[in-house]
């Protein structure tokens, strides 16, 4: 079972992607997406995500595209999931939840939530850009 959703991965490889690529320029949406063998419609929501959460900067115009909006040490893999989450969520993810899981289920998960959400604290874009370096 996994515990980050497709889209929160693809978000932290999206940021990942444009702390490596963006030297000087920003990084375009459609080089991300052929990067990643994915059509352009499904990074542009994350990629927005990104945006509203200050994790990314979008640079409109012919040779806009994306670079960093903070230091990579400043960027966790929680501040990215957290946003990608947004781009995830059309509705409460409390409504219509039987009261079993609001009462029980939902307060027991809750700290391996919170513990999870401390361990990805420590994880900053810095060191997964030197480790995909290394790669190289």
């Amino acid at each position: 079972m996994p515990l980050v959703s497709r889209k929160g991965i693809l978000a932290i490889a999206a940021v990942i992607d444009v702390a490596i690529n963006a030297k000087g320029r920003p990084v375009s949406a459609k080089a991300l997406a052929a990067r990643h063998k994915l059509p352009p419609r499904h990074l542009e929501p994350v990629l927005q995500a990104l945006v509203r959460d200050g994790i990314l900067k979008g640079i409109r115009g012919p040779h806009g595209g994306y670079e960093l909006a903070r230091e990579q040490k400043k960027i966790t893999a929680e501040d990215i999931l957290r946003a990608a989450s947004s781009a995830e969520e059309d509705e409460d993810p409390q409504a219509s939840l039987p009261k079993l899981v609001g009462d029980v289920v939902g307060p027991a998960l809750a700290e391996a939530e919170r513990s999870f959400s401390v361990a990805l604290g420590r994880i900053n874009v810095e060191d997964m850009v030197k480790n995909a370096e290394a790669l190289k």
